[in-house]
């Protein structure tokens, strides 16, 4: 152990009123460190020792953020190996992506007073263009592998959901897409497998970024479950044979849309019960019934459900343990509530790189704690599902937007 530590009473007696409780803390943390290096090494400083394993290699200087401010702390290097202390929790990948957005854009000069708020709040002074491209390569490897990664089996259920951001372009700030791309396989597992930026959701932006996922191996996709995109269902069309289940939430809201606020409540009480039966040809008498009812008075509620009945019923056609999970587009909401989130403390993004950066690395976290959950779905059904002699019943895309 060493001997050149300072006594407590020393340190008291150096320490000025004002940095007092500061200075205890960063000189007992910077004791520990120094005790947990010895055992790691397995020799004190300057200590012969022919059990030791390494040698020091001088330190690296780290900021903590206490209660009591930040300390300024001195971590022992290694020449073979490395060092880094139990207590001092290294940022996770989501963190370090918004550190690396939030430089980007203040180095850029394009961030906004709130970000740069942001940035004085993190200590982030001093930022060099060589410490952000460090830290933005070290993110893009891993986000790339995991947003590029092939994948192997068959993947029945694919929803597809976009969410709006903005960007700085030529001087400009403009509104583009995040497509969300979220799939569950023949063991009843749910994943994130795809990410896709654009300007628009017209039918090539679709049909470019589901030709990607092909080219990465999603295959057996029988239904896919979205809401009413015009270019997504002509894209589904081109690239997939399967079905297209219209948002069952989404659709309820634009059916309500057609009636009065005072007879909503009965509007939606009356379609519920359609979706409560136990088959599509019951569910789909129901609706008609609904329909006719009050298509005297308000006749584009009832020419509303008669376009949009095929693709609003088409999870009817499979297995009745799943359809609570592929009526609507609501296992993204949270997803995309985080993805929100992150980004609303960006607000304006430099560019596209550091869009899919950062939401890149809130979906690769966000996988990764769906793998260690339980199945998303029951895997009995989904033997029959994949069947070659057993077919799910193709439900016809509406070509009429709705």
């Amino acid at each position: 152990m060493t001997d050149d530590r300072l006594p407590l009473a020393e340190l008291l007696a150096k320490a000025g009123d004002g940095d007092f409780l500061r200075s205890i803390a960063e000189a007992v943390v910077q004791m520990l460190m120094e005790a947990d290096v010895e055992g790691t090494i397995g020799a004190g400083r300057h200590e012969r020792n022919a059990d030791r394993v390494t040698w020091r290699n001088g330190y690296r200087d780290r900021t903590l953020d206490t209660r009591l401010g930040s300390l300024q702390l001195r971590i022992p290097k290694l020449r073979q190996g490395s060092y880094f202390p139990p207590f001092l929790e290294p940022r996770k990948l989501t963190e370090k992506a918004l550190v690396a957005v939030i430089q980007e854009a203040w180095i850029g000069g394009v961030s906004t007073r709130r970000v740069d708020d942001l940035v004085q709040a993190m200590g982030l002074t001093g930022i060099g263009k060589s410490t952000v491209s460090k830290l933005c390569r070290d993110i893009d490897e891993r986000v790339t592998a995991f947003l590029e990664r092939p994948l192997t089996g068959d993947w029945p259920y694919l929803w597809l959901d976009a969410t709006y951001l903005k960007q700085r372009e030529g001087g400009r700030i403009v509104s583009v897409a995040a497509i969300i791309a979220v799939a569950v396989n023949t063991d009843g597992k749910r994943e994130i497998v795809g990410l896709h930026i654009g300007p628009s959701e017209a039918e090539t932006f679709w049909a470019t970024f589901l030709k990607s996922l092909l080219r990465r191996g999603l295959r057996g996709v029988k239904l896919v479950i979205s809401d009413a995109h015009e270019g997504l269902k002509a894209a589904i069309c081109r690239v997939f044979s399967a079905s297209w289940q219209r948002c069952r939430v989404h659709w309820m809201r634009n059916a309500l849309s057609y009636m009065p606020k005072a007879q909503q409540s009965m509007a939606a009480a009356a379609l519920r019960q359609a979706f409560l039966q136990p088959d599509r040809e019951a569910a789909s008498q129901a609706l008609r019934h609904v329909a006719d009812q009050l298509r005297p008075k308000w006749p584009k509620f009832g020419t509303f459900i008669d376009n949009s009945e095929t693709d609003v019923l088409a999870h009817m056609d499979f297995p009745a343990q799943h359809r609570s999970r592929i009526h609507s587009t609501n296992s993204l909401e949270r997803l995309n509530k985080e993805v929100k989130r992150r980004a609303d403390v960006v607000g304006i993004f430099p560019n596209e790189a550091s869009i899919i950066r950062l939401i890149g690395a809130v979906l690769l976290e966000a996988n990764d704690e769906w793998q260690i959950q339980i199945r998303y779905m029951q895997t009995e059904p989904m033997a029959a599902l994949m069947s070659p002699t057993i077919n799910a019943q193709t439900a016809q895309i509406s070509t009429e937007a709705a």
